[in-house]
């Protein structure tokens, strides 16, 4: 007999993420729904200042506090969400959000950014007791931090790009590192995700450009030496096993957050036009990559093929996007998997999982 669960789905928060985030819960939060789930979508940072004094009967909530969310073309003004919270707390977690979600089964992560893949929200319902989806604490913020996540790929042997660290500069550290680094590169803070806090300069100018734009996101970067004319690949884990391969066409040349969000931005081929060959290797570094890190249940890896036939990974994502159109429900559905039954497998695993308080 199928158990059904009270599920919070956990989206928002203060990262720059943040409506990709609330996107990705309210479709999660509608597929686990018409599961048969009683889940209900909670904003991490704005939370609920007003409910019920018998706060479980929120999970009978007709619509699972869905909100009417979309994507932007800019990214979403931050100080604008904090001001908007009454009780100007500084607090993570909003009013009634720890004590909604340690009602809950399980809390389905819906979160992007530092907010959510850093470790520290799954720290804390770690220490809490509270179930939740993907990967634990420690593993999250390896792979969030992309300094954290270069060491683990240099150490295991997976292929990736000749890079430097460039920690905590200041403004005044920017003539200096315009001098000593090469061009072209990438550019990268090291929490930065949904392209923001990434630049590709070619030539001195720019790199300086971004140097100065980059202190908008963090101080804290990795340089890598820029591979040119790859094609860009990405590939999920569920589970133990690789899924088909996606291949990301950019239709403009700044696939910035407003291309990758926006109709048009890219062209996403699935599955990938690549050999059996290629789809395997790229799945067994993918998979590699999730194991040395420790991941759980689900992440997605990025690549890019050189002209030469080799892999070169870009990153790890431990909490990839989850709407209906992004790249995971994608590689599920080329093995016939729908989306609920994607939202519905993260759910069961993690649900299993013997996690370490």
């Amino acid at each position: 007999m199928r158990s059904y669960m009270k599920i919070v789905v956990l989206a928002g928060g203060l990262s720059p993420e943040r409506a990709v985030s609330l996107v990705t819960g309210t479709s999660v939060c509608r597929a686990l729904r018409e599961n048969g789930h009683q889940a209900i979508l909670v904003d991490l940072f704005l939370g609920l200042e007003e409910v019920p004094e018998q706060l479980e009967t929120l999970f009978d909530a007709p619509d699972g506090l869905c909100p009417e969310a979309k994507i932007e073309v800019t990214a979403p003004d931050l100080d604008a969400v904090r001001a908007s919270r009454s009780d100007k707390s500084e607090r993570l977690f909003g009013p009634n959000v720890l004590e909604l979600c340690g009602l809950a089964d399980i809390v389905f992560l819906g979160l992007h950014g530092m907010d959510g893949e850093d470790g520290r929200v799954q720290a804390t319902f770690d220490l809490l007791g509270i179930k939740y989806t993907g990967g634990g604490y420690l593993a999250s913020g390896l792979a969030m931090d992309k300094s954290m996540t270069k060491r683990m790929m240099d150490s295991a042997g997976i292929p990736n790009a000749p890079w430097q660290d460039i920690p905590f500069y200041t403004e005044e550290d920017i003539p200096a590192l315009v001098q000593e680094l090469e061009v072209p590169c990438a550019v990268k803070v090291v929490n930065g995700g949904s392209s923001l806090g990434v630049a590709l300069p070619d030539t001195k100018e720019e790199l300086e450009k971004a140097l100065h734009e980059m202190l908008r996101y963090g101080s804290h970067l990795i340089v890598e030496k820029k591979i040119t004319g790859c094609r860009e690949f990405t590939i999920a884990v569920l589970g133990d096993r690789a899924l088909p391969a996606v291949e990301i066409l950019p239709t403009v040349k700044e696939f910035d957050y407003e291309a990758k969000y926006q109709s048009g931005g890219a062209k996403e081929l699935c599955p990938a036009p690549i050999t059996p060959e290629q789809q395997e290797e790229m799945g067994r570094l993918a998979l590699k990559l999730h194991r040395t890190l420790g991941l759980e249940v689900y992440s997605r890896t990025d690549f890019l093929l050189d002209e030469a036939g080799n892999f070169w990974c870009l990153e790890v994502n431990s909490l990839p996007g989850m709407t209906s159109a992004s790249l995971v429900p994608k590689e599920a559905a080329a093995i016939g998997m729908s989306y609920n039954e994607l939202c519905e497998t993260i759910v069961q695993m993690s649900y299993r999982l013997k996690r370490r308080g």
